[in-house]
């Protein structure tokens, strides 16, 4: 083949692998996680969700939203009903159906929150020996020794709000979550005179766009990662991590819990 139609045969070639994705809606799924993502009067809002919807317009990619309990976008995205997941935590196990981007979209502390009515002393995992700990249904947590202790008992919810409940109402005598997603929940509630969190932070991680395997998506996770980093340079990257990282307006009467 003469030189010039190969060229345009390689560069036809290449068009085609971005042609999935940029034809297709990518559906994602995720939790409402504020302020990661959540949703405000019928309006989704969120520190990663506004963030991945940039880089996401910037590739071309229409993309449709929902959020479920976090259980069923693991199921949504196992079954083929999700194209991707947000604000996933990487696990080797997981890399097996999904696709993580070199780039995180945020990176969480998990601490340990309490009823100060009842404040448990805590620095390490010995001081929870015989305690009720909440946790988030079908999370995995990083700290393998939190994750598989035999100290204490897990109490999973069905959503952050009524794990907070929970604890509220001693039904836990504390409970896991990220120190700026708690903060935000409680003040969201109302709850910040109730509850606070320990200074000891449990474990880091970080929070992906993942993406299912074999979805004729293979080449989004790199440009993806891609232009979020370029994004996370811009001033309307700080200004949105400054907006979210503040608390929230205060609720004007605590929330009724169920």
């Amino acid at each position: 083949m003469p030189p010039l139609p190969r060229l345009l045969f390689a560069a036809l070639f290449l068009l085609c692998l971005h042609l999935p994705v940029q034809g297709q809606v990518l559906r994602i799924v995720s939790e409402a996680w504020p302020p990661y993502i959540h949703e405000e009067q019928g309006v989704l809002r969120g520190l990663d969700y506004e963030a991945a919807t940039v880089v996401l317009q910037r590739l071309g990619i229409e993309a449709t939203w929902q959020l479920l309990p976090w259980k069923r976008c693991l199921l949504a995205l196992e079954q083929g009903q999700a194209d991707a997941i947000l604000d996933i935590f990487h696990t080797p196990e997981r890399d097996a159906t999904i696709l993580f981007p070199s780039e995180p979209m945020s990176r969480i502390e998990l601490v340990l929150f309490y009823n100060k009515a009842h404040p448990y002393p805590f620095k390490t995992l010995d001081d929870l020996q015989g305690l009720k700990i909440g946790v988030s249904a079908g999370y995995w947590y990083a700290n393998s020794q939190f994750r598989e202790s035999s100290l204490f008992t897990r109490e999973p919810a069905p959503s952050h709000e009524a794990s907070f409940g929970k604890l509220l109402r001693n039904r836990v005598d504390m409970l896991v979550n990220d120190r700026l997603s708690g903060r935000y929940l409680l003040a969201q509630m109302g709850l910040e005179q109730q509850l606070d969190h320990h200074p000891t932070v449990i474990s880091r991680d970080s929070l992906y766009l993942g993406i299912r395997r074999n979805a004729g998506l293979d080449d989004l996770a790199e440009r993806f990662a891609q232009e979020l980093k370029r994004f996370k340079r811009e001033p309307a990257y700080a200004a949105l991590l400054e907006r979210y990282a503040a608390a929230p307006p205060k609720a004007a009467t605590p929330a009724t819990l169920r």
